[in-house]
């Protein structure tokens, strides 16, 4: 069936939806992922000196993951009210909170000043970080997908994909421009300036945000709970399982890719400028290959496109540690880039293949929830488990690789038993759901 959209949200142009959904998600982004770096290159010396790399590593990735956990709490709490008051409001309230917590990390005083508080610290301000991230991913995905004109939503909704990273290339590049104008001493001071860049780029957000075209109402029936995540879990409890299966093996791979793999690199002998040219390389992929793939979703199908990605990088997770392991800079950028790449396939189509499972009225609820409980699983323990593995295998990278490659054949399993919604418009999404919660059998269980 055809497409007709003309609603308000429908008007806006491609711009105006990129700079809500894609550079709003981008500095999130850029916030949540220069802690990442920083756990990698610097948190382990400056908030757990008495440990040796390796274990250090292993704790500021634990820290690092401790944010994940509040962020079902944060797609909850900020999905409810994103169905309530509308998309726009709540996605203001995420990026003042990251913004201002990012800062806040960047004043924090190290271990040497403050002993076992300044680790302590660090953990709390995640804990809001994680709670921010866990209701803007879900709000900015399904800003792009309601925006989008007929047969682009897999496109517009990719604009979130883009953001995340675009959000890398900006924190990959100040944290290496950094550390080469500190001549790689990141660990004395120069580790702050990108945090309280991030900061700073909180009001380039706010900006975009605040400016783009105000909300479309938030869908109201008879037939819509008081809360929508009660009818999601209640009509549509498949769907909901199987997005969380596929946020977790989505999420696991994206967090081995942006924080284990720099890791690793540095771990193997590159300075901290390679490594982070080499993150550089991944996320400057993703953003290219990203809308490449959400497109081509509209055109074949999201099922399909997502099962071809999930497959191809299950078997790329084998032949990427031996390319890195050749110590070679191009062979490794290479290496990188078919990532991204392979990354960009089912990142470009995850937005819409979520958020279409669920009609309008618990769409945020319903893909913020599913997300964030499989994003608190598979990010939060991602990078601490391939270290794990690292650890266990005496530092041989296969195990991590199968760890990987079975994150992705969960996705591609579960991207196969949900709906194809591709060619499906929003009003017959929504009227597919909406027809079965009037049904008498619906309502005599709502009595």
């Amino acid at each position: 069936m055809l497409e007709t959209n003309t609603t308000p949200a429908a008007s806006r142009s491609a711009f105006k939806t990129f700079c809500v959904s894609g550079i709003g998600t981008a500095l999130e982004f850029y916030d949540f992922v220069i802690y990442g770096i920083a756990a990698a290159l610097v948190f382990p010396q400056l908030f757990f000196p008495d440990l040796d790399q390796l274990t250090g590593t292993l704790i500021a990735f634990g820290a690092f993951g401790a944010g994940f956990f509040v962020r079902p709490l944060g797609g909850v709490i900020c999905g409810h009210f994103g169905d309530k008051i509308g998309r726009q409001k709540v996605l203001v309230l995420t990026l003042v909170l990251m913004g201002l917590c990012t800062f806040l990390i960047g004043c924090l005083p190290t271990h040497a000043s403050l002993g076992i508080w300044a680790p302590a610290l660090l953990v709390l301000l995640r804990l809001v970080q994680g709670f921010a991230a866990g209701g803007e991913w879900g709000g900015a995905a399904l800003f792009g997908i309601e925006s989008a004109p007929a047969g682009r939503r897999g496109l517009w909704g990719s604009f979130t994909s883009m953001g995340i990273g675009i959000g890398g290339i900006f924190a990959s590049s100040i944290f290496a421009i950094t550390s080469a104008a500190a001549d790689g001493d990141l660990v004395s001071f120069a580790w702050r300036i990108p945090f309280w860049l991030g900061g700073l780029l909180l009001l380039v957000g706010l900006y975009a945000r605040l400016r783009s075209t105000p909300d479309t109402p938030p869908a109201h029936s008879e037939a819509t709970h008081s809360m929508p995540l009660l009818d999601a879990l209640r009509f549509n409890p498949r769907s909901m399982m199987l997005c969380t299966l596929i946020a977790f093996g989505y999420v696991t791979i994206a967090y081995i890719g942006s924080t284990f793999f720099l890791s690793y690199a540095n771990q193997i002998g590159y300075g901290s400028t390679q490594a982070l040219m080499f993150d550089l390389t991944l996320s400057i992929t993703i953003v290219l290959s990203a809308p490449l793939f959400g497109h081509c979703s509209d055109r074949f199908g999201r099922r399909r496109v997502m099962i071809l990605g999930a497959l191809c990088m299950a078997i790329g997770m084998f032949f990427f540690f031996p390319l890195v392991g050749m110590k070679s800079l191009v062979v490794s950028l290479g290496a990188y880039a078919l990532i991204g790449l392979l990354m960009g396939m089912t990142q470009g189509p995850i937005p819409a293949l979520l958020g279409e499972q669920f009609p309008r009225h618990m769409r945020y609820s319903g893909i913020s929830a599913s997300y964030q409980v499989g994003a608190a699983i598979g990010g939060g323990t991602a990078s601490s488990a391939a270290t794990g593995l690292l650890i266990l295998t005496d530092q041989n990278p296969l195990g991590v690789s199968a760890y990987g490659a079975a994150a992705m054949a969960l996705v591609a399993i579960c991207s196969y038993l949900l709906k194809e919604t591709a060619h499906k418009n929003m009003a017959e999404i929504d009227r597919g759901v909406h027809s079965s919660l009037a049904s008498p059998r619906v309502a005599e269980a709502r009595a």
